[in-house]
């Protein structure tokens, strides 16, 4: 994959930058900081070389807060569609839900440290450039257990454990095979999510929503 890369500590971009042209990717451009990310973007669009995806960290210069998650909600805006992955140190930031929910996939929120799962990283990054979405496992277990949300609070202890492998991007058929029941079981478990989470057939991402709908409440 052709990959555009937005980090502000030097030792990480550059080991970043090793790891993935290690994985085979190619990385058309680096970023130091949130103005940076958006030059090379708009570079990229108007000679017509827009990256597969681009990998952005959330706090950068020049405000060293959410720089990078606004810049990335910046990019999404400006060219819908476009695969982005958002780096976090953290559990959660401002605006990470606007992200993961713009749009109809291609995005990912991930902490630094899944960096060093190799494996699952590029997984993760091949399913994002596909147009899926990823939320870090980690993440989804603070959000749907370290808040009381009024509609999470009224999923099974079952419901919870497919909702966060629905985040992590699986299939109906990988949860059912991590989980080792039936498809009619998993169908009948991500159907009482939805109905519990008030999310109708007609609501776009509804995978996303269910993990975000505590944000909501």
């Amino acid at each position: 994959m052709r990959i555009l890369l937005a980090e502000d500590s030097t030792l990480l971009r550059e080991g970043l930058v090793s790891l993935l042209e290690r994985l085979g990717h190619t990385i058309t451009g680096t970023a130091a900081d949130a103005p940076g990310l958006l030059r090379l973007v708009a570079g990229a669009h108007a000679d017509g070389s827009m990256p597969d995806i681009v990998i952005t960290d959330v706090r950068m210069p020049p405000g060293n807060r959410d720089d990078g998650l606004l810049a990335a909600l910046d990019i999404r805006e400006r060219h819908p569609g476009q695969p982005i992955l958002v780096l976090s140190q953290y559990l959660a930031d401002a605006y990470a839900d606007r992200l993961l929910l713009s749009g109809d996939g291609g995005v990912g929120y991930l902490l630094k440290d899944r960096v060093g799962r190799i494996a699952d990283f590029d997984r993760s990054l091949a399913m994002i450039a596909g147009g899926g979405t990823i939320i870090d496992p980690d993440v989804v277990r603070h959000l749907v257990g370290a808040r009381v949300a009024q509609p999470v609070d009224a999923l099974t202890p079952r419901e919870r454990e497919v909702l966060a492998l629905m985040a992590e991007g699986l299939s109906n058929g990988d949860i059912r095979s991590r989980l080792t029941v039936t498809d009619a079981a998993v169908s009948k478990h991500i159907g009482n999510i939805f109905a519990k989470l008030h999310l109708a057939p007609t609501d776009e991402n509804r995978r996303v929503r269910a993990v975000l709908a505590y944000l909501r409440s």
